[in-house]
């Protein structure tokens, strides 16, 4: 809403729009981004998530449920990773995660949109899994505020501590104060190919090659930060059914 305030000096045109154009741009970080488009070439949907209600975290896999909900804070629907989890992992990897539920993808595009919650410091971050076989065989991109070889990097877990598999990155992400961001991953596993882009960017952020594993779950989650996860688009060539009935965290 604009209000009128006669007593104030009026500003020369050249300020007055650059005030104009800062407010739009702090209401557009505010805001969340719409919903990713439904079918880009070459693959279909085959996993589409809102979170328009509580009942839809009932097919998800945590590795400590008592630390994620749904919200609609500010009018997004989202599933919120809410504190750190009491869940050990066997190999040195994140502890909070949140599995997709119903389907295992092998070649893959993921588009989500991501807003980090937690406090500013260098390894600040969220995480994106896939290729997701058991608490001791995953991939996962971890975006974090300050590369180094343990942060901001393509990771895999193969029955062993996490091993990086890209070049340490020349800078992080600014993932900023209420701001939401639209992340996507691109796995080809025939060329091994792995690149991650932010917030539609035309350049991947991060770059890998690696083979080992193919077919698994997706899945979102952090270390022991917070944040909020909301419009998941899965495209993918082909998937497969996950039944769901185990546990890999138990």
């Amino acid at each position: 809403m604009l209000v009128a305030m006669s007593a104030r000096p009026r500003a020369a045109p050249g300020e007055a729009t650059r005030l104009a154009l800062a407010a739009l741009a702090l209401v557009a970080a505010c805001a969340a981004p719409p919903p990713p488009a439904e079918a880009p070439a070459p693959y279909a949907l085959v996993y589409a998530e809102d979170f328009a209600g509580r009942g839809v975290l009932e097919g998800f896999t945590f590795s400590d449920p008592a630390a994620w909900s749904w919200t609609d804070e500010g009018g997004v629907p989202s599933l919120e990773l809410r504190g750190e989890s009491s869940y050990r992992p066997p190999f040195r990897s994140p502890a909070s995660l949140a599995l997709v539920p119903g389907i295992l993808v092998r070649d893959f595009d993921l588009e989500v949109d991501l807003l980090q919650t937690g406090r500013d410091y260098g390894h600040r971050d969220l995480c994106l899994f896939f290729g997701f076989q058991s608490a001791s065989r995953f991939y996962y991109v971890h975006l974090a505020t300050t590369p180094d070889p343990n942060a901001h990097n393509i990771f895999l877990v193969d029955g062993a501590p996490r091993r990086n598999l890209a070049e340490v990155a020349a800078q992080g992400v600014d993932w900023g104060r209420d701001q939401w961001h639209r992340v996507r991953v691109e796995r080809r596993v025939g060329e091994g190919t792995i690149r991650v882009f932010w917030d539609r960017g035309e350049e991947p952020i991060l770059t890998a090659t690696d083979t080992m594993l193919d077919w698994g779950r997706l899945g979102f989650g952090s270390f022991d930060d917070t944040g909020r996860i909301a419009h998941i688009r899965v495209h993918a060539p082909a998937a497969r059914v996950s039944s769901g009935d185990r546990d890999p965290f138990r």
